[in-house]
């Protein structure tokens, strides 16, 4: 499906702080900077990706977007209308435009339901279907997905893991929504079956006229099926441009050695690995100026004390480092598909 130019999603200095409570009273000592001030808009028909370590706060960042979690400040506009300042009505409406694929096939279903009754609560929830009708769309819903009219008396232990995720698929679309947050809907999965669930995703996005939030670790996936991506660390975006972009020129060095640890299929082919030295730190107490200089093997005196400023460095490739030219350009991935 094409890209448009329209911004369905359009997200501003979005923070999520979770306190840390201590004490005889249980104070608020402290918080954990899970998301702190990050931007970024989707455009209509549009695959952002959005990666990072374990623990960077992506996860996060999508369900604060949906509101599953709610934000400590900041935006969250779609289609013109800052969903922060909604009430619980309002919300409610909002749910059927904006939809989310679990991580996890096997904790995300309900084991006491049905297949039918997961995916067509729904259907009812928002008065869009029921008895027959309801039914009739269930059985529409799985064999779009793969699977067929009679799963639907079945129970999620029924399934294999590629399968539950199918049925996760299944739910979000019911409502006909326009944009799905996907969170890493591919990790728990092994590899073959990664493959069927990723391209059944990019036929229902073109038959759908879906867009997607994908949110992952596995940066080999997210080229495939992501128009533009976002790199975070340590609840902040450090880049983002164009997919192609991204991959042939990263600016940050954050972004140059997650590239750098990409397997390549190809026994014969060498290239520089790029090892971090040190953990991430903590999120409760994230270091001065640059979060990425405790592990940047660039790291400059100003990098202790300013935080970079996150600015355009040329075609909407956004990047927030202090080297004057970026990182030094290595070759950190492979040019071959």
């Amino acid at each position: 499906m094409p890209v448009s130019d329209e911004i369905l999603l359009e997200v501003n200095d979005l923070v999520k702080h979770f306190p840390i409570r201590g004490g005889v009273f249980s104070r608020t000592v402290g918080n954990i900077r899970a998301v702190d001030g990050i931007s970024f808009f989707v455009r209509k028909g549009e695959t952002l990706g959005l990666v990072g370590e374990s623990g960077c706060g992506k996860t996060t960042a999508g369900k604060v977007v949906l509101r599953l979690e709610e934000p400590t400040s900041g935006e969250v506009i779609f289609e013109g209308k800052n969903i922060v300042e909604l009430g619980r009505e309002g919300m409610r409406n909002l749910r059927r435009e904006m939809q989310i694929i679990f991580q996890d096939p096997y904790s995300s279903l309900n084991p006491r339901m049905t297949v039918g009754n997961i995916i067509g609560e729904a259907l009812e929830i928002h008065g869009l279907a029921r008895g027959k009708a309801k039914e009739k769309r269930v059985k529409e819903l799985l064999e779009t997905v793969g699977l067929t009219a009679h799963h639907m008396r079945r129970y999620p232990h029924e399934f294999s893991g590629g399968q539950r995720q199918r049925i996760g698929v299944a739910r979000a679309l019911a409502v006909d929504p326009k944009l799905i947050i996907c969170d890493e809907p591919v990790s728990a999965l092994d590899v073959s079956i990664q493959a069927q669930v990723i391209n059944l995703m990019e036929d229902l996005q073109n038959e759908f006229n879906l867009t997607y939030l994908f949110i992952a670790h596995d940066l080999s996936v997210v080229k495939h099926i992501s128009d533009r991506v976002a790199v975070m660390y340590l609840g902040k975006i450090v880049e983002l441009a164009e997919k192609a972009e991204l991959y042939r020129n990263p600016i940050h060095p954050y972004t140059q050695a997650l590239l750098s640890a990409i397997p390549v299929p190809n026994p014969t082919y060498e290239r520089e690995r790029i090892l971090l030295k040190g953990d991430v730190p903590s999120p409760a107490n994230p270091p001065p100026g640059c979060r990425f200089h405790t592990r940047c093997p660039y790291v400059m005196d100003i990098c202790k004390e300013e935080d970079p400023e996150y600015k355009d460095w040329g075609d909407e490739h956004f990047a927030s480092c202090h080297l004057e030219k970026g990182a030094p350009k290595k070759e950190v991935i492979a040019t071959e598909e």
